[in-house]
């Protein structure tokens, strides 16, 4: 069991470098990290229960889920063809349009879930 976890730990260290690298080269990766951070703040905060902590972390998810392949694309469109294309335009932007419906798929379920107990603390309280 020891030697399958040790032999495991590359796979590991592979998969937290591409994180690195979409923290480190993708700007939008930091409005991602941003509003992670906000909703885990005021999740916490709401003290919300199990199913919407697992909604919103399933939401949070699927943004960076989207982002780490938009730039898995993006850098695999480019060595394939560093020239521009129309073909390789499409590619790049239908990747990007993916994590834009995630991100406004993660804002709706963000609203929703976390904006009836914050109008419910600041207004009716």
């Amino acid at each position: 069991m020891i030697q399958f976890l040790r032999s495991r730990l590359p796979a590991f260290r592979h998969a937290f470098s591409g994180l690195g690298y979409v923290l480190r080269t993708q700007k939008n990766a930091w409005i991602h990290a941003s509003a992670t951070i906000l909703v885990i703040v005021l999740g916490s905060w709401l003290g919300l229960d199990a199913l919407r902590w697992a909604i919103l972390i399933f939401a949070i998810g699927l943004v960076w889920l989207s982002e780490a392949f938009n730039t898995a694309l993006e850098a695999f469109v480019d060595l394939v063809n560093p020239d521009t294309h129309p073909l390789a335009g499409i590619a790049k932007d239908t990747a990007a349009a993916a994590v834009l419906i995630a991100a406004i798929t993660a804002a709706i379920i963000g609203i929703l879930i976390l904006g009836p107990p914050l109008l419910q603390r600041f207004f009716l309280s």
